[in-house]
């Protein structure tokens, strides 16, 4: 049974964010339905990454943040700085009845490209490195599952070894309110992401 592993509320897990989401206007915080699961990615810049999420069937609400790293409750300059081992993430909060937890790993896949360390694109750091932080042990055999498929595909037309990062979700700390659904904010916003073209599916 799906366990929740994070309880986050405004000043104890990260920065106090609206109550509803910018483009669909669920909620921003727990309690979510019951039937409702989390993901967590790290793709490179956030503001994309949340976008390719919010815009599919079935994904109730996204938040980004901050995760993987040994520092609570960074700021953003915190983050930048690489001194705090986070990455840049993107939570997913989703209805599994209508999109599952493999739907969201295409997404993921074919969003970014997974095999540049610690960079994506233009963007140069420990924070935009890729990354799949797991709520449960279904979660993280399908993550690996998914990896192992997906390089197979990607070495087949000479692209180098996946990056991407595996592991439990240990805390999601909330990025600050203004990074939350912020291409919807600010349409003409900066997005470096970009797929390798090769399709996961």
């Amino acid at each position: 049974m799906f366990k929740r592993k994070d309880t986050p509320s405004p000043g104890l897990s990260g920065h106090q964010v609206a109550s509803q989401h910018y483009v669909n206007g669920n909620p921003m915080e727990p309690p979510f339905h019951e039937r409702m699961q989390y993901a967590l990615f790290a793709m490179g810049c956030f503001w994309g990454a949340e976008r390719k999420f919010w815009e599919m069937d079935g994904v109730h609400s996204t938040q980004v943040g901050y995760s993987g790293g040994s520092v609570a409750n960074p700021s953003y300059r915190d983050v930048c700085s690489g001194k705090t081992g986070h990455a840049e993430v993107v939570r997913v909060v989703f209805d599994p009845e209508i999109v599952s937890y493999s739907n969201l790993l295409t997404t993921f896949w074919e969003s970014h490209d997974p095999t540049q360390g610690m960079r994506q694109g233009n963007d140069i750091g420990t924070q935009y490195r890729s990354g799949i932080y797991t709520y449960s042990d279904e979660q993280h055999q399908q993550a690996m599952e998914s990896k192992h498929e997906y390089q197979q595909k990607l070495q087949a037309v000479g692209y180098p070894e996946i990056t991407t990062e595996i592991q439990p979700t240990e805390v999601f700390f909330y990025a600050e309110d203004y990074h939350q659904q912020y291409l919807a904010k600010n349409p003409g916003g900066y997005c470096g992401l970009g797929g390798t073209g090769v399709c996961y599916s």
